[in-house]
């Protein structure tokens, strides 16, 4: 009989589990679109570099979880960093993934997206397909993975041609720490580095 009951609750709370995630697949991909168009109207707009820089900062923030990618990508490091490191580390790595992006507005101008199908992928979040048009240039396709572990979706990670961006990052920035002695002062110096390289670039096409 106590089984019986049990296994009827569990059919019951089936449908309702079904709804949540397709709930959940759904936020994810409605916030990759939104997230997505004010990204487009920004490398479209007329506005001058440092504006545009600035407001693909403020997206970035809103859209990415800089801290949880961040730490992830530094992986054992996080551990041993020290509060002031972690500041800096943090820092930096946003302001990477800003002039990463700015240095290319150039060629990005004219680039549109769809977005495919939202799938669950467990606890890590759900997996959004997207596919970037560039003119002159074949289609990319995209995978963002959405989580909301933080209480709102937020992207996690950026899968293209099945290589994970923050996986990529972590064996990067691992192998810099490793050849600088296994100090993490080393990969902040490479990263202030790469910064000013950026802005060289940034300067140079746009």
């Amino acid at each position: 009989m106590q089984r019986r009951v049990f296994l009827t609750g569990l059919l019951a709370a089936l449908p309702l589990a079904g709804a949540w995630a397709d709930d959940r697949t759904s936020r994810a991909a409605a916030f990759i679109e939104a997230q997505g168009k004010a990204l487009v109207a920004v490398l479209d707009s007329d506005a001058p570099l440092p504006e545009k820089r600035t407001e693909v900062a403020r997206i970035l923030r809103e859209a990415v979880d800089v801290r949880g990618v961040g730490q992830f990508v530094l992986g054992r490091h996080w551990r041993t960093a020290s509060e002031a490191q972690r500041n800096q580390f943090l820092e930096l790595f946003e302001e990477t993934l800003v002039r990463n992006l700015s240095a290319r507005f150039g060629e990005l101008q004219g680039v549109t997206f769809e977005v495919g199908r939202a799938q669950p992928r467990g606890e890590e979040g759900v997996s959004v397909a997207t596919t970037v048009n560039r003119p002159g240039q074949p289609p990319v396709l995209l995978d963002w993975l959405v989580s909301e572990a933080s209480g709102r979706p937020l992207i996690v990670d950026l899968v293209a041609e099945g290589t994970s961006l923050r996986i990529t990052q972590r064996s990067e920035y691992s192998a810099v720490i490793q050849r600088g002695g296994g100090r993490l002062e080393s990969l902040l110096e490479a990263m202030r580095r790469q910064l000013a390289q950026l802005e060289a670039r940034e300067l140079a096409s746009n």
